[in-house]
């Protein structure tokens, strides 16, 4: 079917994009950033402090000052639960099928680092550029989604029932998210295409789909070998240290020269997602390894930008992200500590079953530990990465083309780095959908870290896109 949009539509999004991100969204944005609505992980006040309800409420503020036809709105909080934000929208054909779009409203620490005169509540705009924690993970993402509707509204083009699903709880694993599906499934119903806004982008210059993401392994895991400290001149050549056992354990899993993990936790990568990976080296090269914030002898792990990319997004790593049971520097003694607390994160392989991957790995960590020591798991858990199902070529088309309109370059398909629990329990419970992750986390973006911005000409090009997306395939979700 041909697209609905001549080059003067393209014209008339663009423009009505800009006026309307402009003068309506960004503005909300703003003050969105300025609200410090921790997810409830990092937030034990979160079900009284009222700043989860506080944000949700400003969004829902603005949904409802633009006027979307046929839109219903409402906030659900059951309890013990985090608030979400529920909005249905009726289709311009009442036999049309169900378009979902996901996103969330919930933030991560505010973290220090942040460049003078920025931080995680002072929203600056610098460079076309909305610094502040949230912005771009994930509040525009409700934004972007009933302006995609209202617009399609004003050019007098059709659109589908959509659902618009913002969570309150993915920074802190999606926790609630199973608990209000099936609060609403029947309201739902089994949507024909999911789009989800809470990805990344390769670069600022065109559409990206993502294809795959990878799933994660966690563990605390404590190692005591004595009972109390001693000191470290009397038994160091007797006692082993902790930080000896990890790196021993660890080894069970990770080559520490490749750092290559153990055959149990590798996948064969499939060709066709191979050719993806190649094609994305090619478009962004070295920004693979530059977009990080290297110290000026760092180097990356491998030298060529496809192993390096590989890496990140279809083989198993591990990272320590945590320790308890260290004095500071300026206080620490000569003692030899008894026991010691990890945090560790394993990426796994994006169809890598986390259900036996976390057993494999506690196993591991546990069994005939070295030099007899108490080794024992505080906390596990894990998640399960995704691999996109087939697509079909007009559904491709219709992507490519939106970005070949706004932007002027093919649409590319990618593997992300991240877990994204959401999507894979989407994927498993709506196995007939088709996809859309996107989102504009791009280089240097630094979600979760100090910095994080929003780039605000390519969020409007990706507004742009998503209007053209949903309004070309809506014939295609017409039931007959």
């Amino acid at each position: 079917m041909e697209s609905q949009f001549s080059q003067e539509t393209i014209k008339k999004v663009q423009e009505y994009v800009e006026k309307n991100f402009t003068e309506s969204i960004l503005p909300s944005l703003i003050d969105y950033v300025k609200i410090p609505n921790l997810s409830r992980s990092y937030d034990s006040e979160f079900l009284t402090n009222g700043l989860l309800q506080k944000a949700a409420n400003h969004m829902i503020d603005w949904v409802k000052s633009i006027n979307v036809k046929g839109l219903k709105v409402e906030l659900v909080q059951d309890e013990g639960r985090t608030p979400l934000i529920f909005i249905e929208i009726d289709g311009t054909n009442p036999n049309s099928e169900t378009v979902l779009l996901y996103g969330h409203y919930d933030k991560q620490p505010h973290m220090t680092g942040w460049r003078e005169g920025l931080g995680a509540i002072t929203p600056v705009i610098q460079n076309d550029r909305l610094y502040g924690r949230g912005g771009a993970d994930d509040g525009y993402a409700i934004y972007n989604s009933v302006m995609t509707i209202k617009a399609i509204q004003e050019f007098g083009l059709a659109h589908p029932r959509c659902i618009i699903f913002i969570e309150g709880d993915e920074e802190s694993g999606s926790v609630d998210l199973p608990y209000y599906f099936d609060k609403f499934s029947q309201r739902i119903g089994q949507p024909a295409v999911l789009i989800c806004m809470d990805s990344g982008c390769g670069n600022y210059e065109q559409f990206w789909t993502t294809t795959t993401l990878r799933g994660m392994a966690a563990f605390d895991v404590n190692i005591k070998i004595i009972e109390e400290g001693v000191h470290s001149g009397d038994a160091s050549g007797v006692v082993p240290d902790t930080f000896r056992i990890l790196r021993l354990l660890l080894e069970r899993l990770e080559n520490t020269d490749t750092g290559e993990c153990v055959k149990e936790l590798q996948v064969e990568i499939p060709e066709g997602r191979r050719t993806e990976a190649a094609k994305v080296v090619e478009v962004i090269g070295q920004d693979i390894i530059k977009k990080f914030p290297w110290v000026p002898t760092g180097k990356p792990v491998a030298d060529d930008e496809l192993t390096c990319y590989l890496n990140r997004i279809w083989r198993p790593t591990l990272v320590v992200t945590g320790i308890d049971g260290l004095p500071p520097v300026s206080t620490a003694g000569n003692v030899l500590r008894p026991e010691t607390t990890f945090k560790i994160s394993i990426r796994l392989p994006p169809t890598l079953d986390a259900e036996k991957a976390v057993p494999f790995i506690k196993k591991t960590l546990t069994e005939n530990p070295p030099y007899g020591a108490e080794v024992t798991i505080l906390k596990a858990g894990g998640a399960s990465g995704w691999n996109s199902p087939p697509s079909e070529k007009w559904f491709d088309d219709i992507i490519t083309n939106s970005s070949q309109h706004y932007f002027g370059k093919e649409a590319l398909y990618y593997g992300e780095g991240v877990s994204i629990p959401f999507i894979n329990f989407l994927g498993s419970r709506y196995p007939q959908a088709k996809f859309v992750v996107t989102g504009v986390l791009g280089p240097q973006a630094n979600a979760h870290g100090p910095n994080e911005f929003l780039h605000i000409p390519f969020t409007k090009k990706l507004l742009c896109c998503m209007i053209e997306i949903v309004a070309n395939i809506t014939p295609h979700l017409t039931k007959q």
